[in-house]
């Protein structure tokens, strides 16, 4: 069959080789889809002669020259290293997410805060007056024993006192085991006391504390003024607390305390103000505080705030309480509590207090920008005010729990939680020692209430400026407290120290909004990550996706790879004994017949068949090619 296929004219090899070629060329064309480069070189050497990357034909232009192929080679990986490291340092500003505070001045009619006003006055409440005129009594005979002072009490005190002799038992007692005492300083402590080396301001005054274990110890001040008013704070809170009603503290006197009120010369009422009392502070009056109807201001200036003309003339007073004489006041946004100690200041007696205000709005950005929070919701501290959620609202819920759970009971100053009682050494004997210990703990943020409460993200506040003067005047004086004696029956005996007006404005319509903005967005990342790319490569996002694609492709060179070795070593490893199965065996006998169309068909694919229409005339030598293999 060979001999006959060898004599066949030059004409039909010609066409024959021709249909071959054409064949052939087809079959290269239908693999193009699906070609991968035969070598990681040949990808390697394609990618660097036809990217648009700078640099990159450097490394193979000049692969005779080894040393500028190896100077290239360094310099274009050394490129890529600053490149990424300057993306490392622009992926971490990104993920601190960075902000920008943005200022902006508004003017527009502003809403008037709230504004709150103390008497600085701790009243005589009818409810506790026996206990407190007997703890007066008991602190006069400490004051005598410590300090030979002799403290004066209203006759009235002392008669009242020796009718309740059996009532007031209880609270001799219990001040007893919490008595004010003084104490050597720590570099005197081995001295006796009647050395003369000790003198009476070697010694720390204070009271003592003990738990229920009787473990003891001395809240000593340096100063005897502060040591006498806390140890005295602390027995006034105890007869507080004793109180079963609060409403039975609720004795307001608005018309003895404010003697005046306008507001945008309007004339006020009562329907513009609330009442509560502060154990410090005394009766205190919030004016424009979360009513129906709000003041606004329709223009800045002293004459479109509110003015305010108010006593401060002490009387039925409790001295080792209140040392100061005056009225306190505080600015705060509506439907926030009135923290007295924080943001309040004190008027003068006598004095006319001007109080210019200019509002300023912060609105922070929450999520991974800040830790602010929106109402608080996500905060785990339970709110115990009947107001939004502030900083200074949460601290305090925070103590006041820490409080009801480590000592059992709630202190007075804050809000009571649900099921818990206030603390009075009557039914607690040791909150005292507790409460000064856990305060300590506070302070040094042990209980974790500091990091707990996070910053509203927005919030309003109001920045105070003051001025001063003498009102009323000397030569105006007298017929002022000739008119205020006959409109409120105000009976002067310190003209002085009698009464002080309170002026409270905006000084501007403007108010400034702070606000921040993220400072680096994924619009700025992109366009600093190009200008890196630009600056080290000089080129563009095709340029980056050239890269992606050599990636892809040593990725599909390296899996093709790898499955043709795994193809050649199982064609290369011995077949296996044959199974002891007979229907096993058989299929194994039927093997070598399954096998022979594939191995044909592979060769068919690479090998070059001869031209049917050459075989056509000769059948008989057709069926000996085919009876031959």
């Amino acid at each position: 069959g060979s001999l006959k296929a060898g004599k066949m004219p030059e004409g039909e090899k010609m066409r024959q080789r021709k249909q071959e070629e054409e064949q052939q060329q087809k079959e290269e064309e239908r693999e193009g889809l699906i070609e991968f480069y035969s070598s990681y070189q040949e990808l390697f050497q394609f990618f660097c002669s036809n990217t648009t990357i700078h640099g990159a034909i450097r490394l193979v232009c000049s692969k005779k020259n080894k040393m500028k192929t190896a100077f290239w080679s360094v310099l274009f990986f050394l490129t890529f290293g600053l490149m990424y490291w300057q993306f490392g340092i622009l992926y971490r500003e990104y993920f601190s997410y960075p902000v920008n505070l943005n200022l902006n001045l508004n003017s527009d009619r502003l809403t008037f805060p709230a504004v709150t006003l103390c008497t600085l006055n701790p009243y005589r409440y009818s409810a506790i007056r026996k206990q407190l005129d007997k703890l007066d009594q008991i602190t006069h005979q400490t004051l005598l024993d410590l300090y030979d002072y002799n403290m004066s009490l209203p006759r009235s005190d002392w008669s009242a006192l020796s009718a309740q002799r059996r009532s007031s038992r209880s609270l001799l007692h219990h001040v007893q085991r919490h008595p004010l005492q003084r104490q050597k300083r720590d570099n005197l402590v081995n001295l006796p006391e009647n050395s003369p080396s000790v003198d009476k301001n070697d010694w720390k005054i204070g009271f003592v504390l003990c738990s229920e274990n009787n473990d003891c110890f001395h809240q000593a001040y340096s100063s005897g003024v502060d040591a006498v008013r806390e140890w005295y704070s602390f027995h006034y809170i105890n007869i507080l607390a004793q109180v079963p009603d609060a409403k039975a503290l609720d004795e307001s006197d608005f018309e003895n305390f404010i003697y005046a009120c306008r507001f945008n010369e309007a004339t006020c009422d009562k329907a513009n103000y609330t009442h509560f009392h502060h154990p410090l502070y005394g009766n205190c009056y919030t004016f424009n505080d979360n009513s129906s109807s709000l003041w606004t201001s329709s223009l800045p200036g002293i004459n479109n705030g509110l003015s305010l003309v108010v006593r401060t003339e002490q009387n039925d007073f409790i001295p080792l309480l209140s040392t100061v004489t005056g009225a306190r006041v505080m600015v705060h946004d509506q439907n926030e509590p009135a923290f007295m100690d924080d943001g309040g200041f004190n008027v003068r007696p006598g004095i006319e207090t001007s109080i210019s205000m200019r509002k300023e709005t912060t609105v922070r950005l929450g999520g991974s920008y800040s830790d602010c929070t929106e109402d608080g919701s996500d905060v785990p501290v339970q709110n115990l005010y009947s107001s939004r959620y502030t900083e200074q609202v949460c601290i305090r819920s925070c103590f006041q729990l820490n409080m009801v759970e480590r000592c059992g009971c709630a202190y007075y100053f804050y809000p009571l939680p649900d099921g818990a009682e206030y603390c009075d050494y009557t039914k607690h004997t040791a909150w005292g020692y507790c409460y000064y210990k856990l305060l300590a703990e506070f302070k040094a943020d042990v209980l974790g209430c500091f990091h707990k409460c996070r910053k509203p993200c927005k919030m309003t506040e109001y920045q105070l400026s003051a001025g001063y003067s003498r009102w009323p005047s000397a030569v105006s004086e007298d017929w002022v407290f000739y008119m205020l004696s006959q409109q409120n029956k105000y009976n002067i005996t310190s003209k002085r120290n009698g009464v002080a007006k309170v002026n409270i404005f905006f000084e501007e319509w403007n108010y400034k909004t702070n606000g921040e903005s993220p400072a680096f967005t994924v619009v700025t990342l992109l366009s600093q990550l190009g200008n890196q790319w630009s600056l080290w490569f000089g080129s563009s996002v095709l340029s980056v996706m050239e890269l992606a694609e050599l990636v892809l492709d040593f990725i599909a060179i390296t899996f093709i790879l790898a499955f043709r070795w795994f193809r050649s070593r199982q064609k290369l490893s011995p077949p296996g004994p044959p199974p002891n199965s007979q229907d096993n065996a058989a299929f194994q006998d039927e093997a070598p017949a399954l096998s022979a169309p594939h191995r044909f068909t592979v060769e068919a694919v690479v090998t070059t068949l001869p031209s049917y229409n050459s075989l056509e005339p000769r059948g008989p030598s057709r069926d000996g090619e085919v009876g031959h293999e």
